[in-house]
């Protein structure tokens, strides 16, 4: 505990968060005598003390999920590129994917799965204290949170924006939704996991236009007594040295006048830019995956103060199969206890895990109180795992 002496009079309280703690401060003026008066309130564990304490918590009270109506299987894909169903099946898991076409936007798939998220909570929209938007792939360069408000028809305006993260953007949008929960003093959060990647795949390379598919996920986060609480903790990491392995930098477009300009003259104005097509180095990506993951999931477990045995599910980001069995392998997680639906859908980017999760609550697979240890990783290069308790 630190004191510190100031002078003032009357009395506030104040609550901050950072990364692994909480730090409550309480003004007391006393003839402008100021005293801060500061404590550790979090980790959720201790790692001494091997306890939790958390002064208010979240649960995860309703799932939702809507993918495009245009399915592309491998047979398909054969005809564009050299490659075969067994190739790619056997390589990825991947059968099918659902990708955007006419009409369809992803801005409109969001706001399905968010949606059918209220729907299943029985939760009015207009109740929403926050949406968190986790997309790359948004159809407005200053993101889509916004417009899902309005489509939403959320009266009281609440606030709304993007998390850009890839396929990590999902995990981090929960731990985003249980920072303002618990130090913000929010009580409804709604998280989608939106992309659609299909639109910055180069369809000639088979190495890449054969993993992605497009789909958005829901699921609203209340606020709930600390006893009740579905997010038991968190591990998260970056390391920019990998994004040489996995992105889609901008390109600067060099234009003529028959193409069209936007007036750039030498250096200045900056010519018209535009974003290359998703480049992957799969295997130096595989290697990070299954390095990084496991060691991630197991530390969210310690913290959590659980042992692999004690989850109930494993879901990880839908990437590729065997990143999928290498990393319940190494948790010695039996297979039907691993959540997977890639064959169907592909890799789907910040909506995989919110994807899988609603289908197997809606069939039944997930129940009220079981543990799930869940993790995403991708592009930037990002990764995060979270232990979290359904219902």
């Amino acid at each position: 505990m630190a004191f510190t002496v100031y002078f003032k009079f009357s009395l506030a309280f104040r609550v901050e968060m950072l990364p692994h703690f909480y730090l409550f401060v309480y003004y007391l003026h006393i003839e402008r005598i100021m005293i801060f008066l500061t404590y550790d309130y979090f980790p959720i564990y201790n790692s001494e003390k091997k306890y939790r304490l958390v002064s208010k918590g979240c649960k995860l009270v309703g799932c939702g999920s809507a993918v495009p109506t245009l399915s592309v299987s491998n047979d398909d894909l054969a005809k564009i590129v050299d490659t075969s169903d067994e190739w790619i099946s056997v390589r990825t898991g991947i059968r099918n994917r659902r990708i955007i076409s006419g009409k369809e936007s992803l801005k409109n798939l969001a706001v399905e799965a968010a949606r059918k998220a209220l729907e299943m909570a029985d939760f009015d929209p207009n109740d929403l204290d926050l949406i968190l938007m986790c997309t790359s792939t948004p159809e407005d360069m200053f993101g889509a949170a916004p417009q899902v408000q309005r489509e939403l028809g959320c009266r009281k305006t609440p606030l709304a924006y993007d998390i850009t993260a890839a396929c990590s953007g999902f995990v981090l949008g929960l731990v985003s939704a249980a920072c303002h929960i618990r130090g913000g003093g929010f009580q409804n959060v709604l998280v989608i996991g939106a992309d659609g990647v299909s639109r910055f795949v180069d369809w000639t390379d088979r190495g890449t236009c054969i993993l992605f598919g497009d789909a958005a996920g829901a699921v609203l986060v209340q606020a709930c007594d600390a006893e009740e609480d579905g997010l038991l903790s968190f591990d998260l990491h970056s390391d920019g040295e990998g994004g040489r392995h996995l992105g889609a930098p901008m390109n600067d477009n060099k234009t003529n006048d028959m193409l069209g300009s936007n007036g750039s003259v030498l250096d200045f104005p900056p010519e018209r830019s535009s974003y290359s097509c998703v480049q992957m180095n799969g295997k130096e990506v595989f290697r990070f995956a299954v390095r990084c993951v496991p060691q991630s999931i197991e530390s969210a477990l310690e913290k959590a103060g659980l042992v692999a045995a004690s989850i109930d599910w494993l879901l990880l980001h839908q990437a590729n199969q065997r990143i999928i069995d290498a990393v319940a392998t190494r948790l010695e997680f039996p297979q039907e206890k691993v959540i997977s639906n890639l064959e169907n859908y592909g890799n789907t980017s910040a909506a995989s895990i919110p994807l899988a999760l609603d289908e197997a609550v809606r069939s039944g697979k997930v129940k009220s109180g079981h543990t799930i240890a869940t993790a995403g990783f991708g592009a930037g290069v990002t990764w995060g795992s979270a232990v979290i308790r359904w219902g």
